[in-house]
């Protein structure tokens, strides 16, 4: 068990696909089960671009329940929704003091904002909220209360734990050493997860298979994927196949090796090496699916998990705080 605090944050903006589940939500529930981790659900940072209550509660309880139902080591893992905790946005309300503006104009989410309004010939901050332009201390206030260590991000992520880091470092200069500053950690590179049409899947192209979509849906999902015209006799290429790209990420070595050969040797059809595929992600995906279908159906389970996830970082949360507020205030 590493001593190392690991602090991750999950939006609540739309139901999670297989690309997620590789990408992000599998590395973070193994994380889970060797480091003390504090895993937030972040509706306050979803309210930049949900603005229907109801749909972002049924997103946080989805999350929730996809996390659990992966196997999320609730004993090292400290799940809880980050609007329970009152001293995020106190601790960012302090933090804005003493961040300059120009951090904010560096902020990545920023310039795109502006830059897509250049192209469209807008004003640069057209459609521009405050909280947008603030999402990074917001996300600071995030990484340094529960005196987080680590925090996992994807390689285009990891200016927000540089900011943190800046912020943490102008309020050490001025007012003492109060916030650790903690070190990005960039994923292993799972490579690009494809979709039905062979792109990145992602809900923009809707090219998805749903996480824990139904045997019925899965099976229909698998089967759309776009192929090659090569005949069944004819060697194809595993390496450009979103089959292939796909089953990797749920076989085992000796399982992929075996499907590698049957592309190469020929003698294979697309349908057959697509029912290999949905036999293989049922399989692995079926237990879960079964879990999360039943925590679904429990939300008031759901409730009290987050409930006492909130209960454990709000201990953390109010002495982190409390620190910052004499620092500050006396």
């Amino acid at each position: 068990m590493s001593d190392k605090i690991v602090l991750t944050g999950i939006k609540p903006t739309g139901t999670p696909h297989l690309g997620n589940y590789v990408g992000a939500l599998k590395p973070l529930v193994e994380m889970s089960k060797s480091n003390k981790t504090f895993m937030f659900i972040a509706d306050l940072h979803a309210l930049n671009f949900m603005r229907d209550a109801a749909q972002l509660r049924q997103h946080t309880y989805e999350i929730a329940a996809i996390l659990v139902a992966l196997g999320l080591d609730l004993k090292n893992a400290v799940l809880f929704r980050q609007s329970d905790i009152v001293q995020v946005p106190q601790l960012s309300t302090m933090l804005m003091n003493v961040t300059p503006k120009g951090l904010m104009n560096r902020a990545h989410s920023y310039k795109a904002a502006m830059d897509k309004n250049t192209a469209a010939g807008l004003d640069t901050d057209a459609g521009v909220n405050m909280g947008l332009y603030t999402y990074p201390i917001l996300m600071a206030a995030d990484i340094l209360l529960y005196n987080s260590d680590i925090v996992p991000v994807g390689a285009d992520q990891k200016q927000h734990v540089e900011f943190a880091r800046d912020i943490a470092g102008y309020f050490n200069n001025i007012y003492g050493e109060t916030f650790k500053l903690p070190e990005p950690v960039i994923g292993e590179d799972s490579g690009i997860i494809p979709g039905l049409d062979g792109r990145k899947m992602s809900k923009s192209y809707g090219n998805v298979i749903p996480l824990f979509a139904g045997a019925a849906e899965l099976k229909k999902k698998v089967m759309r994927i776009i192929t090659d015209s090569k005949l069944p006799d004819e060697p194809k290429d595993p390496d450009t196949s979103t089959i292939f790209q796909l089953y990797k990420n749920f076989a085992t070595p000796a399982e992929i090796a075996d499907l590698r050969q049957k592309f190469v040797a020929g003698g294979m059809g697309y349908g057959t090496a697509k029912t290999i595929l949905f036999e293989k992600i049922d399989s692995v995906l079926s237990a879960p699916r079964a879990e999360y279908e039943r925590l679904m159906a429990n939300t008031a389970e759901l409730d009290k998990i987050l409930d006492d996830g909130a209960a454990r970082a709000r201990v953390v949360a109010e002495q982190t705080y409390a620190r910052v507020r004499r620092a500050m205030l006396g």
